[in-house]
């Protein structure tokens, strides 16, 4: 299982937190800033997990299943003023 997350699904933005998590650690190693080690590894994680800030499609809106084929009929009456 974790054999097949890590090497299966490379998509775009898993690329980009890849890329952008080595960039900022090889930075934080240069700097010597631990706080930029800290974002480094959490874009690495991301990237090795395939999991965004919202957990693995946790944003992404559901599917609405109640799709009904039956149109109710509406009437409507007519007022008039005087």
């Amino acid at each position: 299982m974790i054999k097949q997350t890590l090497f299966t699904g490379w998509n775009f933005m898993r690329w980009l937190r890849l890329s952008l998590g080595l960039f900022i650690a090889a930075q934080a190693i240069e700097s010597r800033d631990p706080i930029s080690g800290i974002i480094a590894i959490f874009f690495i994680f991301q990237a090795v997990t395939n999991t965004g800030c919202c957990g693995a499609n946790a944003c992404a809106v559901p599917v609405s299943k109640n799709r009904s084929n039956n149109i109710e009929e509406i009437e409507f009456e007519e007022l008039k003023s005087k």
